[in-house]
């Protein structure tokens, strides 16, 4: 500890922080898996979250802890897993099961930081105000967090756009969709600060590439829909029926509809292109607030973070969206800048979870970590990226199966190698089904492995981590 308080004590002193206290941008983005240029898929145009991750700290193995939009957020901004949280879905608010608990931005506000929520951060609308920011959240003048359709018919439905999965918005504006507006507004909150003494904390919440995946044309021309694969359909062998996503998002959309089981090639790739406009688009919002951040003369004396809140699939094993605790549901985006740390360039395989970011921007900026944040701070892996850490990360999700009448709580546990995920009845805690993939040898998590003799070992030692969710494996001593 006394090493930490060093290091903190050393970035002030050496003036790496023009303030007394540095500013934080928290940059949430919606439905983004580590599809990225700087995550090495080529295939992807992201020159701007690309240029920010060579001045940051790339997480290479970060990890939710619920892989759906609401549970993960509450869990992210209340810095304690789901077993704390008590929420596994996607529309309880935080304050409803943890009304008294200081969240990330409250820490922010009660230290005497102006904090500021600007799109998508909770889930619920308004959700932590007024105890977690200085001001009513901010939304665009665009209705709602699903946005609007800009050429196709489109109706509403429970407050919802509903419409086709996709739109290409053709030739209109950046700020035609919600986002760009979002951004813009961002932009206007740094003006501000640029020419105050606030110390600000600003977060900032995009929900492309969210459905549905509506973008500008000019994002849409920078793919070749020919040229887009199409994964393979076969499902993980060995794995319950029900741990698979049902993909019930995707099938509100018109082009889908609730009884489809299975997209053609067509239609797939279609999703995919539009998958890649819209974060593209995304791409170009980060940037346009990122370059405003630089052009204010902020830079040097601001902590940017971007996640994200979950991964999400395209067509892996058949399915779509998020909703389970596959890799590639849980496996997250994180990347960490710190002005006169990171200026070259980092990245870590060190294992990371959501639950790290709130006692990490803590210690960066000289707060005290609350008793209550069940994650580690990763103030130590700036100063060795390499270093010993966690030995694993863990993440949850809730399932029903209609035959049994059963709601299953799955605990996933991911090692360097392994994913390990144990299926118990919520009502009498017995064991149903157990999952094992050796993400070595198995990396796209084909076949559960965990009927064979030899694995047995790893089986009962991961077993018994999963058994230590609630509080997770702390890392070695800072």
């Amino acid at each position: 500890m006394k090493k930490l308080l060093c290091v903190i004590a050393v970035l002030f002193s050496q003036g790496v922080f023009a303030g007394d206290k540095p500013n934080v941008l928290m940059i949430a983005i919606d439905d983004l898996r580590p599809e990225l240029n700087c995550y090495g898929k080529s295939h992807i145009v992201s020159p701007n979250i690309d240029a920010f991750a060579k001045e940051s700290l790339l997480f290479e193995r970060a990890y939710c802890q619920v892989a759906v939009c609401g549970a993960s957020r509450a869990s992210l901004l209340s810095g304690t897993r789901p077993e704390t949280t008590t929420i596994w879905d996607y529309k309880t608010p935080m304050r409803s099961k943890l009304p008294d608990i200081r969240s990330l931005p409250q820490h922010f506000k009660e230290s005497g930081y102006t904090t500021i929520s600007l799109g998508k951060i909770y889930h619920a609308k308004d959700d932590d105000f007024p105890q977690g920011w200085s001001e009513r959240p901010g939304k665009s003048k665009k209705s709602g967090y699903v946005q609007p359709y800009e050429r196709v018919p489109h109706k509403t439905q429970k407050g919802r756009f509903m419409g086709p999965a996709i739109e290409n918005g053709g030739d209109v504006p950046d700020n035609a969709y919600n986002d760009g507006g979002v951004a813009e507004m961002a932009v206007k909150k740094l003006e501000r600060f640029a020419k105050s003494d606030e110390s600000f904390f600003l977060a900032v919440g995009f929900t492309k590439p969210h459905l549905p995946f509506n973008a500008p044309g000019k994002y849409w021309d920078l793919y070749d829909r020919s040229k887009i694969e199409i994964p393979s359909r076969d499902q993980p062998l060995n794995s319950p029926l029900y741990a698979r996503s049902t993909w019930g998002e995707l099938k509100n959309y018109t082009d889908i509809g609730a009884k489809v089981t299975e997209l053609d090639d067509a239609k797939t790739r279609e999703l995919i292109h539009g998958y890649y406009a819209a974060t593209s688009y995304t791409d170009r919002n980060v940037g346009h607030v990122l370059k405003a951040l630089e052009r204010l003369n902020l830079k040097e004396n601001t902590i940017v973070i971007l996640w994200g809140d979950h991964g999400w699939y395209l067509g892996e094993y058949g399915d779509w969206c998020k909703h389970s605790n596959d890799e590639i549901a849980a496996h997250v985006p994180m990347i960490l800048r710190v002005p006169g740390k990171t200026d070259g360039g980092m990245r870590t395989k060190a294992l990371s979870e959501f639950v790290d970011i709130y006692p990490t921007l803590s210690e960066l900026c000289g707060l005290e970590i609350p008793k209550h944040c069940e994650g580690d701070s990763m103030v130590p892996l700036l100063e060795n990226p390499d270093r010993d850490w966690k030995s694993v990360a863990f993440s949850q999700y809730q399932k029903k199966e209609s035959k049994r009448k059963l709601v299953f709580l799955g605990t996933s546990v991911r090692d360097q190698q392994w994913r390990y995920t144990e299926w118990r009845d919520v009502e009498t805690d017995k064991l149903d089904r157990v999952e094992l993939y050796d993400l070595k040898n198995d990396p796209n998590q084909t076949k559960s492995v965990h009927g064979i003799p030899k694995n047995e070992p790893v089986l009962k030692r991961l077993a018994a981590l999963a058994a230590k969710s609630a509080t997770g494996v702390n890392p070695p001593s800072h």
